[in-house]
């Protein structure tokens, strides 16, 4: 597991900073670990974020590549999300950038391989974070 706490952050963010950062992780970093995912937009267009992020989500979760693993991840990041207390948008923001983290490392061939893998998605994660949060002026 990544010791990046983006938890902490996610509730500071408007809905539409989460929004944004929900559907880079699944459209852009879930293709790390072997997603082709294209969101049907006609399906999402003109939506607010609370009713956008639940319908991106949804139908990304639908795409399973490997669905034992993408079961068992979405078991652990399920149960890490609801650890971390969080609501509304930023409980699903968690989930997914904590499924699509723990998802990535398909190339780890040993413990220590499969970390460093887990630690540069975290860290890529909390650049992007930051990225958006600050085009919202939300400083961490």
């Amino acid at each position: 597991m990544s010791d990046i706490a983006l938890h902490r952050y996610l509730p500071r963010l408007p809905e539409a900073a989460l929004q944004e950062f929900t559907e880079w992780c699944v459209v852009e970093q879930a293709k790390a670990a072997g997603f082709k995912f294209t969101p049907d937009t006609s399906k999402l267009n003109n939506l607010q974020p609370v009713d956008y992020v639940p319908k991106l989500v949804d139908q990304f979760m639908k795409v399973k590549p490997d669905p034992i693993k993408a079961g068992l991840v979405a078991a652990i990041a399920g149960k890490e999300a609801d650890t971390h207390g969080l609501s509304g948008l930023a409980i699903v923001a968690d989930f997914v950038s904590l499924y699509v983290k723990y998802l990535i490392p398909p190339d780890g061939k040993n413990p220590e391989e499969a970390q460093t893998i887990l630690t540069k998605a975290g860290q890529e994660q909390c650049e992007k974070l930051i990225e958006i949060a600050k085009k919202y002026d939300v400083v961490f």
